[in-house]
């Protein structure tokens, strides 16, 4: 027989053995692509926001909004074809010319919601703009209520309190001696609201687009289908271009010829806004609606705190509060309907 001493020996090594095989399954579980998905999808929204506000603050604030976000739109557009005739780097989709009208309404508002972002971006404090971006479910309860004739649960509609409670929050300071006063600037409210709205329909618009039979077949996948919205979205912003700051255009030029901040950076957000968006969609389509909240609800808190950081934007006291109540409410708006399921009440 073993002695007590053999009998411990042989019991740590298996016990060693176990857990040698235990970590070895648990990496061989992980996925690896998809933790690689979700770490450049959180750098790629981290650095666009710095590199789109440095690019705003370089050429003069919120003077050339307009000019930035087409610029980046153009940027990606030129990533997208290369990607088109890049042999084995993807296939181009099969669309035909009704496909493409029918794309035309949500590559508009995806215009709309990205220049309406990068105004109010520019326009005010990074962190604010994004704890106000956060409250987009309200828009898109009311605009798809009142407009796509959608049926929203009662849970939903609550869950509105706390989202639009949070941003109202968001927007005060407390002076030390105890009085309250607004902590925003007017631009970057009204251009995050905008964005919201434009957002809202984007939404609604690729969901119509996409019950169109066959079609997602043509498009030939998520990658195609936002290289398509972005060519659309940049038609749709030149000529804003010339009508909103063309008098200064030349102005805007000059800067991105001379200052390497302003070329640079207006490049690099290019880049990386057409890089995270779709790396967004790659790793939404592989994890489930649960997640998907998780996700997104961690990548604002990452891009609120880091932003602030970067440009010492306060987000203590009411901000704070204000912040984490609107990310509070917009985590529970995506997972409310499940977690109250069997008892649907639609109004």
């Amino acid at each position: 027989g073993l002695t007590d001493v053999n009998f411990v020996h042989v019991t740590k090594t298996v016990n060693s053995h176990q857990l040698h095989i235990f970590i070895a399954l648990s990496v061989v579980m992980i996925d690896i692509p998809l933790l690689t998905y979700f770490a450049f999808w959180y750098l790629g929204n981290y650095y666009y926001n710095i590199q789109n506000k440095n690019a705003a603050i370089a050429s003069g604030g919120s003077d050339f909004a307009m000019t930035i976000a087409t610029a980046q739109l153009a940027v990606g557009v030129i990533y997208a074809l290369f990607l088109w005739v890049a042999p084995d780097a993807r296939k181009p989709p099969k669309i035909t010319v009704s496909d493409f009208f029918l794309m035309i309404p949500a590559g508009v508002c995806s215009a709309g919601a990205h220049a309406a972002s990068v105004f109010s971006l520019a326009a005010g404090g990074v962190a604010f703009g994004q704890i106000v971006k956060a409250a987009e479910p309200a828009f898109a309860a009311v605009i798809g209520t009142f407009v796509y004739g959608k049926k929203i649960s009662i849970y939903k509609w609550l869950c509105l309190i706390p989202i639009i409670g949070g941003v109202c929050l968001a927007a005060l300071k407390q002076n030390a001696d105890g009085s309250i006063e607004m902590d925003f600037t007017m631009g970057g409210l009204i251009g995050a609201l905008i964005a919201n709205a434009f957002a809202a329909f984007k939404g609604n618009e690729s969901k119509k687009l996409m019950e169109t039979p066959g079609i997602k077949d043509r498009i030939g996948g998520v990658g195609n289908q936002f290289a398509i919205m972005t060519i659309i979205a940049l038609l749709t912003s030149i000529p804003l271009v010339f009508i909103k700051e063309g008098p200064r255009i030349n102005e805007f030029i000059t800067a991105f010829q001379t200052k390497p901040a302003v070329y640079q950076n207006v490049i690099l957000s290019g880049l990386t806004f057409y890089g995270y968006n779709e790396l967004a969609t790659m790793t939404l389509t592989k994890i489930s609606a649960v997640t998907n909240s998780v996700a997104n609800t961690a990548k604002r808190v990452v891009v609120i705190v880091g932003s602030a950081i970067v440009f010492n934007e306060s987000i203590s006291g009411l901000k704070a509060i204000g912040c984490a109540v609107c990310i509070g409410g917009v985590f529970l708006d995506s997972i409310i309907d499940d977690l109250m399921k069997g008892k649907p009440k639609k109004v």
